[in-house]
């Protein structure tokens, strides 16, 4: 009985896990606050892109900031980033489970960014 037990926790803290049920990328809608078009430079510790505005990027999850250095057809500029949050059913199932995010914590898959940003441009 006791040896079922384990068995079952084992299996529940192995699905609870970001690492194993999440994908490594979300999407992000990003447009200019003007409602211009223009191109993005996006980039974390994980991965950079090189994007069109306005459009649905499929961005790498990590724990740091998503910087962006934009310029809009017109010549308006945008810098700046957008943070990254945790997913809350992700770290109370590890801490649940007692894995307490480590798994989650190296490969950032219980990480996510907001899925709508709009870039402000002067």
């Amino acid at each position: 009985m006791k040896n079922i037990i384990i068995i079952l926790l084992s299996v529940f803290a192995l699905t609870s896990c970001g690492t194993i049920v999440n994908d490594p990328n979300v999407p992000v809608s990003l447009s200019f606050s003007d409602g211009s078009d223009g191109k993005c430079k996006l980039n974390n510790k994980r991965a950079s892109y090189s994007v069109n505005i306005p459009s649905t990027t499929m961005v790498r999850r990590s724990d740091d900031a998503l910087r962006f250095d934009c310029e809009s057809k017109n010549g308006k500029k945008g810098y700046g980033s957008i943070p990254s949050g945790m997913e809350g059913g992700k770290v109370a199932a590890s801490v649940f489970f007692f894995d307490l995010g480590i798994t989650d914590a190296i490969t950032d898959k219980s990480r996510i960014y907001p899925p709508s940003f709009v870039i402000p441009v002067n």
